[in-house]
């Protein structure tokens, strides 16, 4: 038995699409609804355990993915003054 009531905004699309989709497996909308919220919790990924188990795995496999030498440190800090360079360049007339 339903005994909560939530609602929020949709666009006028969404809702278009929503209806339509109702009609066309002939359920009401809050069923389908309802369908739809369930099958988003059945098939959700990853629970909030789930990040602190990636966490030793992510850098376990960092340290095999190696580094990229380029020479400069500070590259990333000086990347759009250094873009913006060759843009010119390559536009100059």
């Amino acid at each position: 038995m339903k005994t909560e009531v939530y609602s929020w905004r949709v666009s006028a699309d969404l809702k278009t699409d929503l209806e339509r989709e109702a009609r066309r497996r002939k359920i009401s909308l809050s069923a389908a609804l309802d369908r739809a919220a369930q099958e988003w919790l059945k098939n959700r990924t990853g629970d909030p355990d789930d990040a602190a188990r990636q966490q030793p795995l992510q850098r376990a496999a960092a340290a095999c993915f190696g580094k990229f030498a380029g020479g400069n440190p500070r590259r990333a800090e000086s990347a759009r003054q250094t873009l913006q360079e060759r843009l010119r360049r390559k536009h100059a007339r």
